[in-house]
């Protein structure tokens, strides 16, 4: 299916999508560079190559595709050429799709769409005599279906889904560093519940939120008598973990001494109960996290580096939401949706005013405010359209409330709007901003004339059929 072929000497490599125009473009980027490329619109009609031709030097395949699906044909190339080095790409990223890759052997997840640039030195990357220690490759995307509510799908948000899909497979400790509020738990659920580990416990400690006299027996449990009111043996939450994942929030408030204790456990696999003899010995990976920087603690003495280095053997920072506001509106729509079934009440929508709003606030809690905003919202606003009065009745005074209705704070929130699409990569964003601009000024002036049209035309200076053509014949003619 290939045409207009590189020398025989070049490096082969096949293209397998269902996706004409993918196939096309991508071939031709990839003979551009000096590769033999051959292309195929399904996984049966590679493998039918494959034991005709014998194996390429690399491949790049869709996940979805009619047929045996590009994850179907990874393992089934794994089985026969284990060599192979194997590109997975997808429109449809998500942490349990792409750890499913990694863990079929993958050598990298590509999401679409894609630079071509990007897929050609990813390619020069893969290839067998191509240097391995290079610039990233591209990030995957984002949303997930296995992990609720980890969604998004800015740039920093499909690096984190990237590095997941990685570190699952990996028996390595993890120190995820974020501000309270921003998913650090969800994260350590999806590393679990990725990896070899999870049809064992996943079991979660705040740290912070038990008093240090009771840590240690939370931890490590106690036998009988061990103290005064330890009338029977407690289990700990390290064996209570044995062979799944212990996640430890808030690391950077353990005290001292249970710092060392953890230490040991770290280093051997083994602890003694609180007034126990027996040596226990357990299997677990130890994920921690905090919002505090543990190296200022070091610095005042406040926190073992020993201890540092052994958890942050990999370290994950989790974004604050307000620097990946184009995520607000799914994350809210995702939050409001899951409220409402679980209050069990009609479904509510925003309006586009109040999805404006959303992404012009600073969201100091992170998503853990969004979230709880979305269910004030669910529970609270009359309407099934939320409006932007609505939002603004129950989002707290004070700091990081919305921008004041001054054309300086507009203006700010435009140009916030406006770095994170242009730190997005989005190209014609002045078309967007207008649409955008067009349309929450009609939907605001609606709300404001209860939806009467003539009215609203009135009050911006437009003409009524403006607002029809803008906003569609949808809304009740009053």
């Amino acid at each position: 299916m290939s045409t207009d072929s590189a020398p025989s000497h070049a490096q082969r490599i096949w293209v397998v999508d269902d996706d004409r125009s993918v196939r096309f473009v991508l071939a031709t980027a990839l003979r551009d560079a000096g590769y033999d490329v051959d292309g195929f619109d399904s996984a049966a009609a590679a493998l039918q190559a494959l034991g005709a031709r014998g194996a390429p030097d690399l491949l790049f395949t869709d996940v979805r595709m009619p047929g045996d699906d590009g994850l179907v044909l990874l393992d089934r190339l794994k089985a026969t050429h284990p060599q192979l080095p194997v590109i997975v790409m997808s429109a449809y990223t998500d942490v349990a799709s792409t750890a499913g890759a990694f863990r079929g052997g993958a050598h990298e997840f590509l999401s679409k769409p894609f630079d071509l640039d990007d897929a050609v030195a990813l390619a020069a990357r893969a290839l067998p005599d191509a240097e391995q220690e290079a610039a990233p490759a591209p990030e995957p995307g984002a949303s997930t279906q296995g992990t609720p509510h980890l969604i998004g799908d800015t740039p920093a948000m499909r690096a984190l889904f990237r590095a997941i899909g990685r570190l699952a497979q990996a028996p390595l400790s993890v120190l995820i560093n974020g501000e309270t509020g921003t998913g650090k738990e969800l994260v350590a659920r999806a590393l679990h519940q990725e990896s070899p580990r999870a049809r064992k416990p996943f079991v979660a400690l705040n740290t912070a939120a038990i008093p240090a006299e009771l840590l240690e027996s939370e931890l490590f449990g106690h036998e009988a008598g061990a103290f005064t009111g330890a009338q029977k043996r407690h289990i700990g939450r390290f064996e209570q973990a044995d062979g799944g994942t212990l996640f430890l929030d808030e690391i950077g408030d353990m005290p001292l001494p249970l710092q060392t204790r953890l230490l040991r456990v770290l280093a051997e696999g083994e602890f003694f109960r609180v007034g126990g003899r027996e040596l226990i010995r357990v299997d677990v990976r130890v994920i921690a996290a905090t919002h505090q920087h543990l190296e200022a603690l070091v610095a005042e003495g406040r926190f073992r580096a020993d201890l540092l280095h052994r958890l942050d053997v990999v370290r994950l920072q989790l974004p604050p939401l307000r620097e990946r506001l184009a995520d607000v509106p799914q994350l809210a729509e995702n939050f409001l949706a899951s409220a409402t079934r679980k209050l069990d009440i009609a479904p509510k929508r925003f309006s586009h005013a109040a999805a404006a709003l959303l992404q012009s606030y600073a969201w100091p809690g992170n998503v853990r405010e969004l979230e709880n905003v979305c269910w004030r919202l669910a529970a609270l606003a009359p309407g099934d359209v939320i409006t932007g009065a609505d939002l603004e009745a129950v989002l707290p005074r004070g700091t990081s409330a919305l921008p004041s209705a001054t054309a300086a704070g507009w203006d700010e929130a435009l140009a916030a709007w406006a770095r994170a699409r242009l730190s997005e990569g989005v190209e014609g964003l002045h078309a967007e901003a207008r649409e955008r601009f067009d349309r929450t000024l009609l939907e605001v002036a609606l709300e404001f004339t209860q939806g009467r049209r003539a009215e609203a035309a009135t009050r911006l200076g437009v003409g009524r059929n403006t607002v029809t053509r803008k906003l569609g014949p949808g809304r009740k003619r009053r």
